[in-house]
């Protein structure tokens, strides 16, 4: 379309596109139907936003930015700026993935993807963003997730589906953050967090499990009694920490809950976990 359009602008059979005439939509970009841009909004020329997406005013969708559908950016978020890597040059193979419904809220900023490492940022479906958060290149955040105020992600950071985590939390390179997993407001995360985890301080620690979290989500008080279970076994104090994983993963083979947690230490490789202290 039109390096700049005001008013209404079709894309489908019957619903429109409202694009205020101060916001910029450059050649190139793709807008689903019932899309709404407001004023002085920029959407780039390799965007594409789905339908029933909200581009807020003074919001920025730039770089190969791929938004699903019901996405809303609010006003001052920077979504799909490049990667912050010395001597980065645009790509087509540097781009990001947004779920439908996922908010972004204000002054957000997502980077995309570093070709050298797979080229994607991805966030997930109806996840919660809030302000002033960054999620840095090559992260890959799973589906309902809570991002609360503040909190800095750095680049390759791997979040499982149902992660909440508070405000001003900074998360080093490279963690993963299992399913389910809590993370408390202020923590610097330098460490791998098993799934139900719960982890909070500087540096962060674990401190048992999500049980609120999940209790909110439904899970029967049989699956919470596996799981406090297995978590006592594993985090004895007797026996070595491997032997103790073992252990659980033979108690326990039959719950898939705990088995969450032992396949998810078995796969950290050469990352470190948060302990309890």
């Amino acid at each position: 379309m039109a390096g700049s359009a005001g008013g209404s602008a079709t894309f489908g059979q019957e619903m429109s596109t409202e694009i205020h005439p101060t916001a910029i939509v450059e050649d190139g970009a793709e807008l689903g139907e019932n899309v709404q841009v407001g004023a002085y909004a920029h959407i780039g020329s390799r965007a594409r936003i789905g339908d029933n997406s909200i581009i807020m005013p003074k919001a920025m969708v730039i770089g190969r930015s791929l938004l699903g559908n019901g996405v809303e950016i609010h006003p001052g978020a920077v979504i799909g700026g490049t990667p912050q890597v010395l001597g980065f040059k645009a790509s087509d193979e540097s781009w990001l993935e947004i779920g439908d419904r996922t908010v972004l809220r204000e002054h957000t900023t997502v980077h995309t993807g570093s070709p050298a490492h797979g080229g994607v940022t991805k966030i997930g479906q109806d996840c919660l963003c809030m302000a002033h958060t960054h999620f840095a290149h090559d992260c890959d955040i799973g589906d309902n997730c809570v991002i609360a105020n503040n909190t800095h992600i750095g680049g390759h950071v791997v979040a499982g589906d149902n992660v909440w985590m508070g405000g001003a939390v900074a998360v080093h390179q490279f963690c993963r953050i299992g399913e389910h997993a809590f993370v408390g407001g202020g923590s610097i995360l330098v460490a791998d967090v098993i799934p139900f985890g719960s982890v909070v301080g500087n540096h962060a620690h674990l401190a048992g499990l999500n049980i609120i979290g999940l209790k909110r989500r439904g899970f029967s008080r049989q699956a919470i009694r596996d799981l406090r279970a297995g978590y006592r076994l594993l985090y004895a104090r007797e026996g070595t920490f491997t032997e103790r994983l073992e252990d659980t993963a033979r108690a326990f083979s039959e719950v898939s809950e705990v088995m969450l947690i032992v396949d998810f230490i078995r796969n950290s490789k050469n990352r470190s976990l948060c302990l309890p202290r």
